[in-house]
């Protein structure tokens, strides 16, 4: 994976975030992941309610199912050639 625009949030992570822990593992594996994690982890009280607007847009009520909503996201990141 390519590096972050901003690599001093890149290198710079709160260690004790579900985030960084994620991140390390996906790492460790060879696997790619959303680059957002990283300001997750870099600004966790800053970015807490971000995250869970994520996941109120994408799982809360709503016309279309979780499952419409997801390849909706997944397509439109793909388009921006970016992992979702």
């Amino acid at each position: 994976m390519e590096p972050m625009f901003l690599p001093g949030v890149e290198s710079k992570p709160d260690p004790g975030t579900p985030y960084t822990k994620l991140i390390q593992q996906m790492s460790a594996a060879g696997q790619e992941y959303p680059q957002i994690w990283h300001l997750f982890a870099f600004k966790p009280h800053a970015t807490e309610h971000l995250a869970r607007f994520t996941q109120e847009i994408l799982r809360g009520e709503a016309p279309l199912s979780p499952g419409f909503r997801e390849l909706i996201a997944a397509r439109t990141s793909a388009r921006n050639d970016c992992p979702f």
